[in-house]
């Protein structure tokens, strides 16, 4: 990755944890075969292109605890579990 493309997308996202998140998740989503958001030079890794995306400001995020991270955080309803019994299956000896 380019150190200068992390400094431009480090400005744009200030914490670390949510940038690396969001390029990794933008680098899978690229190599799945979506097309960029910008145009980039032929051969640039997809690391790179979603830094370039990142700083140009075309990938933003929503925080869900608001703006300033002092609001509470939402109650979460847990899908309910689904409990599937495993049918005991007898390995035949080789003889």
């Amino acid at each position: 990755m380019n150190a200068d493309l992390i400094k431009a997308a480090s400005e744009v996202i200030t914490n670390q944890q949510i940038l690396v998140n969001m390029v990794s998740r933008r680098v899978r989503q690229l190599s799945l075969g979506h097309r960029p958001l910008v145009l980039c030079a032929p051969g640039l890794r997809e690391a790179d292109i979603a830094l370039t995306e990142i700083a140009n400001g075309k990938l933003t995020f929503e925080s869900t605890f608001g703006q300033n991270g002092t609001e509470p955080v939402p109650h979460v309803v847990q899908f309910p579990e689904v409990i599937v019994a495993k049918k005991a299956v007898a390995k035949k000896k080789a003889a």
